[in-house]
């Protein structure tokens, strides 16, 4: 009995699960008052599960165990048994390699962000005199996103950068605030991701893409004309991004309003990617299947694993007609690689439970900036990760960085 029929069996047990006109109702085992079609006829289901594996999900079983039951067949079931039971696949922790790196990562995470901010010579407005160099200004935004703490608090931990020679000058805790609001920050901490990525280019060639909300504490007003009421929620960033499915190290990031379609950004985050990376696989959920976004993928000569919504056919012509026919025909070897996608969010994961879910900054310009610190000091830890686990050495820039213009 696999886990599926397992599920199917509690579900037939607990839940009331009705026919009418032939169809089955299953109500959902996590949101009760969610719930899905079954046709034990045709074997399908509307659940997600069925949508993806295309085989048989605990509904279907649900559904096909109350229908015996109803016709007074006795249903055996059998004594679990957790010697034979399905088991999920696990992955082995390099553990010492993980302790090594976790004990030593403050102090190397204030290392490599001081070799990354070297090369900024730029220098930015900043609250007072004198003008701040911008490596100054980068690695103290960078550090006290990393730090979570809010900026009285951090100005310990600047103190202490300081000392070891870091930073070129201390500075006011309202001054990185200010620096945050500067929307000339912004294409500089897009660089900088880049170029953190950079280590892991002999690591990466398959690469998933996604989006996330970070959430803040300002909070959009309305008013709901057909109540006649004030309605607010909260405000929130929502990033784009694309990362390396194993060391989840983040190549390219895009930012924009916060109902912003995932489809239309991921040529520009293959771009971005392909720029520095030989991409062998992109893997994305059925959001991004579309034509242009096939079309991007095989520009640069890979291969995109994007689950097709129940719409899509295979009229498309060339890589999306042969996508799609191995999508339905070869459903287990193309899931063999499609689950490699999950990695993208767990780097969502990884970084939210690091670097909190919210932003702190009320600015829309602090906002984002805050959001991309958080996307570099991710990077950052992964490349200490892969320092330790991999024995690859953390080189930035090229030898002869460009030189910027002054802002």
């Amino acid at each position: 009995m696999n886990v599926r029929e397992q599920k199917g069996l509690q579900l037939a047990a607990v839940a009331r699960i009705v026919k009418k006109n032939g169809i089955w109702h299953v109500p959902s085992q996590t949101r009760p008052a969610k719930g899905y079609s079954v046709n034990l006829e045709k074997g399908t289901c509307t659940c997600p599960d069925y949508a993806d594996q295309n085989r048989k999900c605990k509904h279907i079983y649900a559904a096909d165990i109350v229908r015996r039951r109803e016709k007074g067949e006795v249903i055996e079931v059998p004594e679990f048994d957790p010697t034979v039971a399905p088991k999920r696949p696990t992955y082995k922790q390099d553990w010492p390699a993980y302790n090594k790196a976790q004990t030593v990562e403050k102090q190397r995470f204030m290392t490599l962000l001081h070799d990354l901010c070297q090369p900024l010579v730029i220098e930015l407005n900043g609250a007072g005199r004198p003008r701040v160099p911008l490596s100054d200004i980068v690695f103290a935004v960078a550090f006290k996103v990393y730090s979570t703490v809010s900026t009285r608090r951090f100005m310990t931990d600047l103190r202490h950068a300081y000392d070891l020679g870091y930073i070129s000058r201390p500075m006011h805790y309202n001054s990185i605030c200010g620096y945050l609001q500067q929307e000339t920050l912004t294409p500089v901490l897009h660089q900088l991701i880049e170029q953190s990525s950079l280590p892991l280019k002999a690591v990466e060639v398959d690469f998933a893409c996604d989006s996330s909300g970070f959430t803040s504490s300002r909070f959009i007003r309305w008013f709901d004309h057909k109540y006649g009421v004030v309605r607010k929620q909260h405000s929130w960033v929502k990033v784009h991004l694309m990362c390396g499915v194993k060391t989840n190290v983040v190549t390219a990031v895009e930012i924009r309003d916060k109902d912003a379609s995932d489809t239309k950004l991921l040529p520009s985050l293959m771009d971005k990617t392909a720029k520095n990376f030989e991409v062998r696989e992109v893997l994305a959920d059925k959001g991004y299947a579309s034509l242009k976004n096939y079309k991007a993928i095989d520009k640069h000569g890979a291969v995109p694993y994007i689950a097709f919504k129940s719409i899509h056919t295979g009229k498309g012509g060339g890589l999306w007609e042969k996508m799609f026919h191995f999508f339905h025909l070869h459903r287990e070897e193309f899931l063999a690689h499609y689950h490699k996608r999950s990695n993208v969010e767990a780097t969502f994961s990884m970084i939210k439970a690091k670097f909190r879910d919210h932003v702190r900054s009320r600015h829309e310009t602090a906002m984002k900036n805050e959001a991309l610190a958080k996307i570099l000091c991710h990077n950052l830890c992964c490349v200490i990760q892969s320092t330790c686990e991999l024995g690859i050495e953390a080189t930035f820039w090229t030898p002869e960085p460009q030189k910027q213009s002054t802002v």
